[in-house]
């Protein structure tokens, strides 16, 4: 009985207009994982405001089993409002369950929200499956050049995860009629060698040869 009180409680707290009785709820929850609230997590995901409040509800979501929050999450990568779709991908990222990977499509992998494609992004690394990496690259570079630095940098980072086989797209996009999409897939290129480096200096660097029309510049 008190623990049907105390899943009430947490139900509510959840729906509260108070963003901490809200993070509070999302802890209680994930520390007491229950099937029962994996649906209230999901919708919560979809619709709440607060960073860390979302933050913790994929927290909590990720200590529940797999074999039943995973389908569930798949179904959100469905949903019309963008940010179910993308709170999905980064829960589905955390969970790291490789049998979602089916689910990340080319429509995620390039959809017009950014934020979404971006979380499909770190999906997608996380997720890969062997042998996937090739075209999954390919898909990936039809997107250099696309919105601003936060987005270039994580569509930079995706690709530089998925290592060497990124190259002879990349090297293709250098040479793409787009100056954005040349400046990006070199800057891409120089941050895979040199990580260290930071991408200012790598987008920097690209605009120099991009203006040269060149990249026999490479040191």
């Amino acid at each position: 009985m008190q623990k049907d009180t105390d899943t009430t409680r947490a139900l509510q707290g959840l729906e509260s207009g108070s963003s901490s009785v809200r993070l509070q709820a999302a802890l209680t929850v994930g520390t007491t994982p229950d099937p029962r609230f994996i649906d209230k997590l999901i919708e919560r995901c979809g619709i709440e405001p607060d960073f860390f409040v979302r933050d913790m509800l994929t927290w909590a979501l990720t200590r529940h089993p797999a074999s039943l929050t995973v389908p569930k999450l798949v179904g959100e990568l469905r949903s019309e409002r963008a940010q179910a779709r993308s709170q999905a991908l980064h829960t589905l990222s955390k969970i790291g369950d490789r049998r979602a990977w089916p689910a990340i499509t080319r429509a995620l992998l390039t959809d017009a929200d950014e934020e979404v494609a971006r979380s499909a992004w770190r999906a997608a690394v996380v997720l890969l499956p062997e042998g996937e990496g090739l075209e999954l690259a390919g898909v990936l570079t039809t997107q250099l050049g696309r919105g601003e630095r936060e987005t270039q940098l994580s569509l930079s980072r995706a690709l530089i995860a998925l290592g060497e086989v990124i190259m002879p797209a990349l090297r293709a996009a250098t040479q793409d009629p787009d100056p954005r999409v040349r400046q990006h897939a070199i800057a891409t290129e120089r941050l895979s060698r040199d990580p260290d480096a930071g991408f200012e200096f790598a987008i920097e660097e690209a605009k120099r040869i991009a203006v040269l029309g060149t990249t026999s510049q490479e040191e």
